[in-house]
């Protein structure tokens, strides 16, 4: 979903955003025009010209940002995808369904727990609990450190698989203010660059003051992409932690019925997702071999 998403954002990118970027740079030449020529004219005709001005309008400094705007808008699109797909990735339906958690509950309170109709309910239900579950029940008859740190490593797992996307919305939150801060410092120096190789009675200040609202254009929009990033992000953090929290408060509850089994029994994941005979499943130990008799001794 992620990469589609991404894939029309580039379309739309190429469409639309480069065309209007190139007819942004044509305008904003085109107003560097008109203001040489006002301040050519009279003191009344200026005066009149900046009556007329219309207010400024934030997409038209946008389209005057420069080339370097595209980057800006490509993490800007990444951002916008990146936050539609963790919010569909991270509902509760998605990590910790409602009805496994009941019948989990269920068979935890129960007196007789059975690992294949735990197993069996965790593959009705695939999610990031029912994996760090069915992880556990894997180990059934091992020792407990064991169990404990198989269940530990299944949830560092899911952990980092729900934040894999999220660090994409991190690295957009450093990396965007910097596009920004290259584009306002590339602006600045061209700014001065051309007010120092121009002439005395040449109006620098309109040069200087005209380059420079251009060139802080990227810093606002590198900031405007970063900051929605660095919030999303945010969120999507503490609700990944909180949700996996209960993830393992649940496989807790689980662990002392696991614990029951130890050296007792031991199930293969065939034999887990095979249906138990009845509804209960009893501990049982390995029978012992039959020691000889004292007539076959003899013989």
């Amino acid at each position: 979903m992620l990469v589609r998403i991404v894939r029309a954002a580039l379309l739309f990118m190429t469409l639309v955003i480069l065309p209007t970027f190139a007819w942004g740079q044509e305008s904003a030449s085109d107003a560097n025009t008109a203001a040489e020529a006002a301040l050519n004219s009279s003191p009344d005709t200026v005066a009149r010209a900046i009556e007329d001005r219309p207010s400024p309008n934030y997409f038209t400094l946008f389209r005057s940002g420069g080339w370097l705007m595209v980057p800006i808008v490509l993490m800007s699109i990444v951002v916008v995808a990146v936050g539609i797909e963790r919010l569909l990735g991270l509902r509760t339906a998605r990590i910790l369904p409602e009805k496994l958690v009941s019948r989990l509950g269920q068979l935890a309170e129960s007196s007789v727990f059975d690992p294949r109709s735990a197993f069996q309910i965790c593959s009705q239900y695939p999610s990031s609990a029912s994996r760090v579950i069915q992880a556990m029940l894997l180990k059934v008859g091992r020792p407990h450190a064991e169990v404990e740190k198989t269940m530990a490593d299944a949830s560092q797992r899911e952990t980092d698989r729900l934040f894999a996307n999220v660090r994409t919305l991190n690295l957009a939150a450093a990396v965007t203010p910097l596009l920004g801060l290259l584009g306002t410092v590339g602006g600045m120096i061209q700014s001065f660059f051309a007010t120092s190789a121009m002439g005395a009675n040449d109006n620098r200040v309109q040069v200087l003051s005209a380059g420079i609202y251009v060139a802080l254009v990227t810093t606002f929009a590198g900031l405007a992409v970063a900051i929605p990033a660095a919030m999303l992000a945010h969120f999507f953090e503490g609700r990944i932690l909180r949700q996996m929290h209960q993830v393992e408060a649940l496989a807790d509850a689980l662990l002392p019925q696991v614990e029951r089994y130890e050296g007792k029994l031991r199930l293969d994941r065939t034999q887990l997702e095979r249906a138990p005979q009845d509804a209960t499943a009893r501990p049982h130990k390995t029978p012992a071999p039959a020691r000889p008799s004292a007539e076959s001794t003899v013989g």
